[in-house]
């Protein structure tokens, strides 16, 4: 007929109560009459009677809250002194149509089971179903009272023991919850989190819900210059806080499923970062042309129009993948480029150094160069080379090979596909503004570079990948840490795949730099994919900080579950479930794993905005869609502007021949494929100093550790 709790100390001292008490027990009945009767009968000094409907006990608070002291009824005052300063007001007080709270005390259930890693909590409901919904549902923190400090749990499975609902009564409930850490109560009630649990909890220790105080020190307290990038599921007035120099200084990764708000994310998480690390340079690898419209202010792109990537910074396995188009490498043509390029190398070196004795820099040194070394060669004197190696061979055996190899040259550069390796119509050392404009030294306010991949082949996508991330890693190397990089792979699954015989080698081999050692030197790395699944397990074990967005796949759950360290089975298994814009952070930049939602970023700001756009207009009936500027396009995309017929591979520049110093010739004017830049000049030989070193001596030291 009716239920009693024993209050704690905390509780009873929020009742209403003049002068020392002895009440220990709260009985809690079905209405308001039988409240009315007990009280009349009731004598006894250590019990308080009050309706059901007319209190509700739960985070510490008390409301609406008549009392009995030695078996009568206290007056009400003016100004009760429950939390709140809210007046007392009896069951009967109160209006008819104003809907009670339910009673709920907050000592909500018992531990009956633990193992070490979870527990089971026996509970009630209640007799109400719509009474407390967020009490024990999946997903949400509870805390277990053991001594001094209070384990937290992580609900993952809620059952009923008998496997049947009864409507109108009090439910028992078996919580399944996994034991994260613990809130430590220290001296002056100061409280800490810690992960891990010292001590386990003993049958029968008191399971409630978690206080609002417990969970903001959860995922608050521990943290050092911390920002926001949303806020907690469970309660959307505790901001979700992360450590950006844990993020980025330890590799982080974001994953999920197309469509749930992935880029999004990205591209807030990346506002974050350089707000925080207005030194920190950002060079994100983007293979759809998204992220650009994401940072009008921050950032600068380089598309498939402005892109200027010389094949001389190409290593040789780069250039090998760029020649051979994807496809097997033949041994004799890679040993013969590997012979002759060298030698086109020190041709060039010597054919400038002729010229014009004075533009012989210091930060070059060609006494040992080899196919890698990152100096400027050309093209016809490297075909010229083959001619000459072809007319030296005396057997029949080797000549087909040559001359395969110059038909497959020929053909690279009279491809307009790839003439962002052939720009300018003369060769010329511009590996200072190169790396200048792609690393952003200096930054001019603008520390992201965008590397807009789409229209590039995509047999050299993986080469140029390649590239950018050796110059990353090579460049932190060279500068002594002070040029630091955050490298961000888009879809990084096509570039480090999980077989082990897919992909291109040396772009893995680039990545899994980063990954392993790039934290020493200063370059870090962001994996974006949407399919964990298919990315390399060793590579994603790296990443310290994780925000696994929704996935349905079983298989990209079980990858997830089995690279990231402390990943538990009941996180992991909320996935398939969670909403848009929510994500559940793993790792070195939280404190626990935490279930979030990200703020919600301007339209304008949002990746790929312009497409968005675009697509509402034509929605909405927008009939400027011209198919004349479509197809321009599409042809600009295989239009070799500025080639000749006679003999493509010669198209760029004459065999080198010996010069005759000190008059300079010069070169006539040629058609250029990008009339919008200028050409490049030669830098002038004296060093200026940038951003705290210089560029001159970090293009050196970078030159000499690849020779």
């Amino acid at each position: 007929m009716f239920r009693a709790w024993e209050l704690s100390p905390g509780a009873y001292n929020t009742l209403p109560i003049r002068g020392p008490t002895t009440i220990r027990t709260v009985f809690m009945v079905a209405d308001d009459n039988l409240a009315i009767s007990i009280r009349q009968r009731a004598k006894c000094k250590s019990m308080y009677v009050i309706a059901i409907k007319s209190i509700y006990i739960a985070d510490a608070k008390v409301f609406s809250i008549p009392f009995m002291h030695d078996g009568e009824l206290a007056p009400r005052h003016p100004t009760g002194n429950n939390l709140g300063n809210e007046q007392p007001m009896s069951a009967e007080a109160m209006p008819a149509a104003e809907p009670r709270p339910f009673v709920r005390n907050r000592t909500d259930g018992h531990v009956i089971e633990c193992n070490g890693e979870t527990a089971i909590i026996y509970a009630q409901t209640g007799p109400s179903i719509n009474a407390s919904d967020d009490y024990w549902t999946v997903g949400q923190l509870i805390s277990i009272q053991v001594d001094n400090a209070r384990i937290v749990g992580l609900i993952f499975k809620v059952d009923l023991p008998e496997t049947r609902w009864v409507s109108g009564a009090d439910q028992d409930v078996h919580v399944h919850v996994e034991l994260v850490g613990q809130v430590n109560v220290g001296t002056n009630n100061q409280l800490t989190f810690a992960s891990g649990v010292a001590t386990y909890p003993h049958m029968g220790a008191i399971a409630h819900r978690i206080r609002a105080t417990d969970l903001a020190t959860i995922y608050t307290a521990s943290l050092k210059n911390a920002v926001s990038i949303g806020h907690l599921s469970q309660n959307s007035s505790i901001p979700a806080l992360i450590s950006i120099e844990s993020l980025i200084t330890r590799h982080f990764a974001v994953l999920g499923s197309t469509g749930v708000g992935k880029s999004s994310a990205v591209s807030l998480l990346l506002r974050k970062i350089i707000s925080q690390r207005p030194d920190l340079r950002v060079l994100i690898l983007d293979p759809h042309n998204e992220f650009a419209s994401a940072f009008p202010k921050h950032a600068i792109s380089i598309d498939y129009n402005t892109f200027d990537l010389p094949y001389w910074l190409f290593r040789l396995e780069e250039f090998a993948e760029a020649v051979f188009r994807g496809r097997p490498v033949i041994a004799g043509e890679v040993d013969a480029l590997r012979d002759l390029i060298p030698i086109a190398k020190d041709q060039f070196a010597n054919s400038e150094q002729s010229i014009s004795p004075s533009l012989l820099r210091k930060d070059r040194d060609y006494s040992s160069m080899t196919a890698d070394t990152p100096a400027p060669y050309r093209i016809a004197d490297l075909i010229k080379l083959i001619d000459d190696r072809i007319g030296q061979l005396e057997g029949k055996a080797d000549r087909p090979v040559m001359k395969a190899l110059k038909q497959r040259l020929q053909a690279l550069v009279a491809d307009p596909r790839y003439r962002f390796m052939f720009t300018a119509p003369t060769t010329m050392d511009t590996m200072r503004q190169i790396i200048g404009h792609i690393f952003r030294v200096p930054a001019n306010d603008k520390p992201i570079c965008v590397f807009q991949l789409a229209g590039l082949p995509s047999e050299v996508v993986n080469s140029v990948a390649s590239v950018l991330c050796r110059m990353a890693f090579d460049l932190a190397v060279s500068s002594d840490g002070r040029l630091q990089t955050l490298v961000v792979c888009e879809e990084a699954h096509r570039y480090i795949p999980a077989n082990p015989n897919a992909g291109f080698w040396p772009t893995r081999q680039a990545i899994a730099r980063i990954a392993k050692e790039g934290r020493k030197y200063g370059v870090y790395l962001g994996v974006i994919t949407q399919r964990p699944g298919e990315l390399d397990s060793t590579i994603l074990s790296q990443c310290s900080t994780v925000f696994a967005m929704r996935l349905g796949n079983e298989r990209d759950q079980e990858i997830i579950r089995g690279a990231i360290t402390g990943a538990s089975q009941s996180t992991v298994g909320f996935l398939s479930s969670i909403a848009n814009r929510e994500a559940i952070a793993f790792g070195e930049a939280v404190p626990t794993p935490m279930r979030m939602v990200f703020e919600t970023i301007p339209p304008e700001d949002l990746p790929a905005a312009h497409m968005t756009k675009n697509q509402e207009l034509a929605k909405l009936g927008d009939q400027h869609l011209s198919l004349d500027v479509i197809l321009m396009r599409m042809r600009q995309l295989n239009a070799a502007e500025g080639m000749t017929k006679d003999d493509p591979g010669m198209a760029f520049e004459t065999p080198n021949t010996p010069p005759s110093p000190p008059k300079l010739q010069t070169p006539p004017d040629r058609i250029q494929w990008r009339s919008t830049e200028p050409k490049p000049q030669r830098p002038e030989p004296t060093q200026t100093t940038v951003e705290g070193f210089r560029a001159n001596d970090l293009i050196r030291t970078f030159r000499n550790d690849k020779t």
